[in-house]
């Protein structure tokens, strides 16, 4: 019995490495659904980003050329040589683009205060099947008197 406790220990038990490798795998799909919830709600994101880009763009389109009636139907082809109609054209394409195949997009006018509304489709981040989000732009587009002195 004292050649057996002048022993010391050497090296790690099989048991030892287990535990340290179950350890070491749930630290890293803690990571990894760590990382996949970051990339979910990055797209979201951009998504929401794109929209008000694409919003903004629309109301500066609207108040350059405030004449136009801006609330009809996108056409079904763009047309350069109607501002407004290549002006909702290019909407509905960047919408489309940008936000997918179901994303829409919508301008309405109430004394002069236009509204754009854009939705898509995010059950990516929202974990639903069916998510909606929209983005909506409410702002005053005038077109000033001429005033002659």
């Amino acid at each position: 019995m004292k050649a057996w406790s002048n022993r010391t220990q050497e090296g790690m038990t099989l048991v030892e490495v287990l535990v340290a490798l179950v350890i070491l795998g749930v630290g890293l799909l803690g990571a990894a659904a760590f990382q996949l919830n970051a990339l979910k709600y990055t797209d979201s994101a951009r998504m929401t980003s794109q929209a008000s880009f694409i919003a903004y763009d629309m109301l500066d389109r609207i108040r350059a050329n405030a004449v136009a009636d801006y609330t009809i139907a996108p056409p079904a082809s763009g047309n350069p040589g109607v501002t407004r109609d290549q002006d909702l054209f290019d909407f509905k394409s960047n919408i489309v683009s940008s936000l997918g195949t179901t994303a829409t997009g919508s301008v309405t006018v109430n004394q002069q205060v236009y509204t754009i509304t854009i939705s898509w489709d995010d059950s990516r981040a929202a974990n639903v099947a069916d998510s909606r989000r929209s983005f909506v732009l409410s702002s005053r587009a005038a077109v000033d008197s001429v005033v002659t002195p």
